[in-house]
């Protein structure tokens, strides 16, 4: 009896159900890998259907947590607030969205499809467990889940030596980050007397001020901006975002930088309560020199990839604002700019993809005269580079105005102003590459656009890529329209998490006190 007891109560804390979404993405992993076993030709045939259905699967279960009573999953290592759930389904989303612009690109190289696919799910598991993580043991695990897999991605193309370079260097820049966030860990185990879990380190920091707790928010920091690409820890950035296989760029520009985010609210919001200005201030330098350094450097770049590499920098410096302000506002926006950033980033590369298959080349110089020849690349891509430097009426404008709005409300002015002059930087680096692709006279075409090939949809994996670039300009063409109820989404996953609510709470009575 006493032992039926002790198996009732097991199961209510290990609460097994949180994880469901990542239990299809699992299932999907290993059915992949069983898939490619039986050859090529079954793997090309099945494995597109088979991931389709899983992450779809996962983002309905993710919808049917939303809002669902929280309880702590697994001796209290996972919570699936709705925190957890908005930067998972970001996560499974971009997953989705960089399988459909993958399907082509790896049919091309010869590599196999269900070994890419398995990897590619391995670092979406990581980075789904990452956002709802709230130990550092299932935090360390997650990070390290991520970045193997991502690691192994960034060299996928073998015989290309460029993705080898920036597979070593990504591997040699995130050891040492992981290493650091090793070193942060032990100093906060020791700080808390024995504690692995965020709540109660964040508790036992409240009573110590020492050296050492500064020390270890520091090693934090670090590794949270090593995975957001924030300035000075963003150098492996443009050199992987070049060298690895574009679809791979996609992902982890997007689901990787999702992950990073929801790591840092976790840790700094969740865990650092008692350090939140100095923490804080840290973070406001990070955003202005990643705002900063990330778009004037991209004003010089020649290649597309490079190019969005910086912009990708800048737009982490954009999105810090509302992690900064630690008010409501200041969450919605972030969470609102990351579900935006998803679908015009997506877009931009999903373009990138195209050209690159038709041409082989990914210079800008590249793209002179190209709507003679290819009007949907040549609008799709303009739109997405309008939304990602704020132009109205496109998804991102509204993005950047709620957070901007938030900051200036909370009274961040060097943010916001910072904010406002280098998205006009932006500007002008986004409307350089349209010009290039729309102004330019029949004669003035690049040689490559000129040796333009035939259009055809009938190839293997094309019209997944064409489905995944027009829903992505759609709805990044469309969204600012509906950016009220995203808004409200926004909102209501602020709302349903408790950290953030007692951060939220914090802030208020700071200025009281």
């Amino acid at each position: 009896m006493v032992s039926g007891l002790g198996t009732g109560a097991l199961a209510l804390q290990l609460n097994a159900g949180a994880i469901a979404p990542e239990a299809a993405v699992l299932l999907t992993l290993v059915v992949c890998l069983v898939v490619d076993l039986a050859g090529e030709k079954a793997a090309s045939r099945w494995v597109p259907p088979i991931c389709y259905g899983g992450l779809g699967a996962s983002l309905v279960l993710l919808a049917l947590q939303w809002n669902s009573p929280l309880e702590p999953s697994f001796l209290g290592s996972f919570l699936a607030d709705n925190l957890a759930i908005a930067f998972r389904a970001v996560v499974a989303a971009s997953t989705l969205i960089s399988l459909l612009l993958s399907w082509r690109y790896v049919e091309r190289s010869g590599t196999p499809m269900g070994e890419y696919a398995a990897i590619l799910l391995a670092a979406t598991l990581g980075a789904m467990f990452l956002c709802g993580s709230t130990d550092l043991v299932s935090i360390f695990i997650s990070l390290e889940t991520l970045s193997v897999a991502s690691y192994l991605l960034a060299g996928y193309m073998k015989r290309d030596a460029r993705s080898s370079e920036a597979a070593l260097k990504y591997l040699l820049v995130g050891s040492a980050a992981a290493a650091v966030f090793l070193y942060g860990a032990s100093l906060l185990y020791g700080l808390s007397g024995g504690a692995t879990s965020l709540a109660t380190i964040g508790l036992a920091l409240q009573t110590s001020a020492s050296p050492i707790t500064a020390l270890a928010l520091v090693f934090v920091l670090a590794t949270v901006a090593f995975k957001i690409a924030a300035v000075p820890f963003h150098q492996w950035t443009p050199d992987v975002y070049e060298g690895s296989p574009t679809p791979v760029v996609a992902f982890l520009s997007v689901g990787s930088k999702a992950a990073g985010f929801a790591l840092a609210v976790r840790l700094l919001v969740g865990c650092f309560e008692s350090f939140d200005a100095q923490w804080k201030f840290l973070f406001t330098v990070l955003a202005v020199l990643s705002m900063v350094l990330g778009n004037v450097v991209a004003l010089a770049q020649t290649s597309m990839k490079r190019m969005l590499a910086y912009s990708s920098i800048g737009q982490a410096g954009f999105v810090m604002i509302g992690l900064v302000c630690g008010t409501e506002d200041g969450f919605s926006a972030m969470v609102l700019y990351m579900a935006a950033y998803l679908f015009m980033n997506l877009g931009a590369f999903a373009c990138i993809i195209l050209f690159s298959l038709r041409t082989g080349s990914d210079r800008i110089a590249d793209y002179a005269g190209l709507y003679q020849k290819d009007p949907l690349i040549t609008l799709g891509l303009s739109l997405c580079l309008l939304s990602l430097g704020g132009i109205p009426p496109m998804l991102g404008f509204f993005g950047k105005i709620y957070l901007f709005f938030a900051g200036w409300a909370d009274h961040q002015y060097l943010l916001v102003v910072v904010g406002l002059v280098t998205s006009v930087v932006s500007i002008y680096y986004y409307i350089s590459v349209i010009k290039m692709m729309v102004v330019k006279e029949p004669q003035e075409a690049s040689d490559v656009v000129k040796a333009y090939p035939a259009i055809t949809w009938n190839l293997a994996g094309m019209q997944p890529l064409r489905a995944a670039l027009v829903g992505c300009v759609v709805i990044t063409a469309v969204g600012g329209v509906l950016s009220s109820p995203l808004f409200d989404w926004a909102s209501s996953t602020v709302a349903g998490t408790p950290i953030l609510q007692q951060a939220i709470a914090a802030a208020a009575i700071a200025p009281l006190g």
